[in-house]
């Protein structure tokens, strides 16, 4: 019905539609965030870990806070899984939700924003005061017409927002987000910027460089609110992990490692952090030779639905160049041919490819061929708990969970 929709009616209406919707669920509920202190966060990847870091921080400075992510909604302690398969609720599921979090008094609320959801009005009619970006690469292409069209997608939340800008200032991008106005403007960055990991020296718990740099976004978001710079790395230092980022499954006799990601920059980044040798997985092998090095064995897929096709070959290729083993599997085909989609990702990975179609036989077999000291990362779908499939269906499904009931049956043969 959508898709007739979108070929019949013409877009300056259907954009008129979406924006009459924002109003509409801002009149229903009130306006709610003119009583709340709303913080967007924006970017290719890495919004929902800042998110969740933003929260922690401002929770360990005293305030009640409220969050909305591609993973929870969250108002103050209660909790409950984001199912919708929209990192951006609509416009009215939004309203409803700052209607709540004001009703609980909470004074906060941290969202993503994603560049779908200003394509189609949802950040209209919420008085942000600040505004977070992390940084960009080539996603959403087809969506949006091209890169450019893309990266003017979120350009348009920092012209809407006049308050605080935080800007990622070792993005190749920054300058185009630094050009609008504020009020205040905070840079972040490895070794520059307003804030950045050379003067602060963080001691993180979670892994990876890209997280260094979601916690940097987050406490610069602290520091725009007067919350002192202390309170600030204690909160993300005391961050033990956020569910489906990086989240490891099993410890022992190798490692499995669950990740969200399903960008060609996000992907590469998971596996340079994972691949035993950079994660100094050697434990002095050169003077233990029975020791041996390690694998990075990987499953992965691509989104159907026509989305971003041009990426599928993309993160076959990354995956051959990075690990050792690549099963290629299936992930979220909604109405496309998913062995169509696995053979588009299997084009890029060429002789290393394993085309496994049912997903949790992939996840077994990544099981049955690891060895002590290999990696396993199994990336696409991270804490989701659905698998969309043809037809509009959504079946129950989460990788972590597949591991931990595919394992038991591995280890209780070994027994």
């Amino acid at each position: 019905m959508k898709s007739l929709i979108k070929k019949f009616i013409p877009s300056f209406l259907l954009s008129f539609y979406h924006l009459f919707l924002a109003f509409l669920g801002a009149v229903i509920y009130g306006f709610p965030s003119k009583k709340i202190k709303v913080i967007g966060v924006t970017g290719t990847n890495g919004k929902t870990t800042v998110v969740d870091l933003t929260t922690h921080i401002l929770e360990k400075a005293g305030y009640k806070v409220a969050s909305l992510s591609s993973i929870k909604f969250k108002i103050a302690e209660k909790e409950r899984k984001n199912v919708l398969k929209m990192t951006m609720p609509g416009r009215l599921q939004i309203q409803k939700f700052l209607r709540e979090a004001v009703n609980n008094k909470c004074q906060y609320l941290v969202l993503e924003v994603t560049s779908e959801g200003i394509k189609q009005h949802r950040h209209r009619f919420i008085d942000f005061q600040a505004a977070v970006f992390t940084n960009l690469t080539p996603e959403h292409i087809e969506a949006h017409g091209g890169f450019e069209n893309y990266k003017k997608a979120k350009g348009k939340l920092f012209q809407t927002v006049k308050g605080i800008h935080i800007i990622n200032i070792d993005d190749e991008n920054a300058q185009y987000y630094l050009q609008f106005k504020a009020k205040k403007k905070y840079t972040y960055g490895f070794d520059k910027g307003d804030i950045n990991n050379k003067d602060i020296a963080l001691n993180l718990q979670l892994p990876a460089k890209f997280n260094i740099y979601n916690a940097l976004a987050a406490i610069c978001l602290g520091l725009s609110q007067g919350i002192s710079l202390a309170v600030c790395k204690k909160a993300v230092q005391g961050v033990k992990g956020v569910p489906g980022r990086m989240e490891e499954v099993i410890s022992t006799p190798f490692k499995v490692v669950v990740d969200y990601a399903f960008t060609p920059n996000a992907l590469e980044k998971v596996y340079q952090t994972l691949k035993p040798e950079n994660a100094r997985r050697r434990d002095k092998s050169l003077l233990r030779p029975s020791l041996r090095l390690g694998q990075l064995i990987c499953v992965l897929g691509a989104c159907g639905g026509g989305r971003d096709k041009w990426k599928r070959p993309v993160l076959g290729k990354i995956a051959s160049k990075y690990c050792d083993e690549v099963i290629i599997t299936n992930e979220d085909p909604y109405d496309e041919d998913p062995m169509k989609i696995i053979q588009e990702v299997a084009e890029g990975a060429g002789n290393k490819a394993k085309k496994i179609i049912d997903r949790r036989e992939a996840i077994s077999k990544a099981l049955k061929i690891a060895s002590p000291n290999d990696v396993i990362v199994i990336t696409g779908k991270g804490s989701e708990s659905l698998m969309c499939v043809a037809g509009g269906k959504k079946i129950p499904w989460d990788d972590r969970e597949a591991v931990k009931e595919e394992n038991n049956k591995l280890t209780g043969l070994l027994k």
